[in-house]
Formats: C-alpha cells, structure tokens, sequence
C-alpha cells in the first residue's frame, strides 16, 4: 500500500512554513522522489498561490506570521478541496484537532520523521488523484441509504432528511465506507486503512476527530447517536436503519 503514484513527476506540493531550514528540507525529500515543490512563508502567500497555481497538495504549518495554518486553512476552504496535511508541533494538539474540523486531511507532528512525512504525502496524492480530486473512495454503488441518510457518489453529495449536507472529502469518504459496510464494527486503524488507502501509526486521533465531527453534522444528539456507533475497545459502525 506504499506505491508511489504514477504520476508524482506531474504533481506540485505547496510547502508552507515560515522556518526556512525546515521548509528546505522537505522540499529536499519531495524533490528527490520526483515531486515539482513551491514554498510559501506564510497562510497568506499559500493562498495566493494556491489561487494562482494548480496544487495538488499542500503541507501546512500551524505557527506563522501574518495568517497562520488554521485560518488558511479555514480560507482555502472556501474554494479548494486540496489535500491538506498539517505540521504542528506536540504543543498544539488545539489547534491541530481545530485544524481537522476545518478540512485537514492528516497531520505530522514536529519533529516529523522523513520517511513518515513522505508516506502520508504519497497518501494524500494517491487518494485525491485515483478520485479526480473530487473525493470518494472506490468506486461502488451510486446510491447509498441508510435512515434518512442518502449518499449520491455520482456528485458527491449527502441529504439528511432531505436537506443537503456539507461535508468535507473526508467526513464523506469515511461516511460511504460506513455506509457501504453497514452493521460491520472498523477499528480507527482500519478505516484509515481504507479511506487514507494506507497503514500508518498512531491514527487513532485523527479518525475520532473526523468521526466526531461527522457526528455533529449528520446526529441530533451527538453525544447519543442514532447512526455512527461506537463498541468501546473494538471500534465504529453505521448502525442499519429503516430506509425512509
């Protein structure tokens, strides 16, 4: 599950973090697996750039002058669905959950381990180019219920109750995986295997937060849901519901 994609020499990373020496060596490692790299010093030339150029993923810092990774990121959602993996430090374990309610895909931790780093990039790519950059996972039914939860893959989009939803690439993938396997209980490992397409350490927390956020949008009672369900100690299901 470690395949580079085939097309990573086509492919741009935006490298955003005003610690020029780190910015440096990252893009030292995404150049020498074929990758086209453009850095940013701050949020705020991340999104000019990212307005002006056709990224396909990007790597964002949390601490930065003028505007920092989380209210970039808050921006560059409201016009990009890029992959976003953010680099934070152990401190801010704040802002690194903010920044995955926000539409961050994944984080890395400082200091990252090269090999880690790449692996989670050659993820994100694989993921978001095997979909044409519009989200989903393989390729399956078009039309999914489950309750008053309608899944139409054909455009990506989720009803609840007959009102449109609005997810982010994630929430949705992790959504049709569970839709799509109904009753069957996932560990968070397992669902990142599937909707990241790939086996890496210490997932757990990035899966709970996509998960919970999830739950707040699609759940009326979060704190007592009545779809996403969880078996302490074995994992997450979507429980079978009546269709509508």
């Amino acid at each position: 599950m470690n395949q580079q994609p085939n097309m990573n020499k086509t492919m741009t990373v935006l490298v955003c973090d005003d610690e020029k020496d780190i910015a440096h060596a990252i893009e030292i490692f995404l150049r020498s697996e074929g990758y086209n790299v453009i850095t940013a010093g701050n949020g705020k030339e991340a999104i000019e750039i990212l307005k002006d150029k056709e990224i396909h993923l990007v790597l964002l810092d949390i601490m930065m002058p003028v505007m920092d990774g989380v209210a970039a990121l808050a921006k560059i959602r409201e016009f990009s669905n890029v992959p976003v993996i953010m680099l934070t430090a152990k401190s801010e374990d704040t802002d690194k959950i903010l920044g995955l309610n926000l539409g961050a895909d994944d984080y890395v931790t400082k200091p990252f381990n090269p090999v880690e780093l790449m692996a989670r990039v050659r993820s994100g790519l694989r993921r978001y180019m095997q979909l044409g950059g519009n989200g989903g996972i393989t390729a399956g039914s078009s039309e999914l219920v489950c309750g008053g939860i309608k899944l139409l893959d054909d455009s990506k989009e989720v009803y609840l109750d007959g009102d449109l939803m609005k997810l982010t690439r994630t929430e949705y993938d992790i959504l049709k995986f569970l839709m799509k396997n109904q009753g069957k209980v996932y560990t968070p490992k397992e669902i990142y295997r599937e909707v990241w397409q790939d086996d890496m350490m210490g997932t757990e927390s990035i899966v709970a937060v996509h998960i919970r956020h999830l739950r707040e949008k699609i759940e009326i009672d979060p704190s007592a849901p009545r779809y996403i369900k969880m078996i302490w100690g074995r994992g997450y299901y979507l429980e079978k519901q009546s269709s509508k």
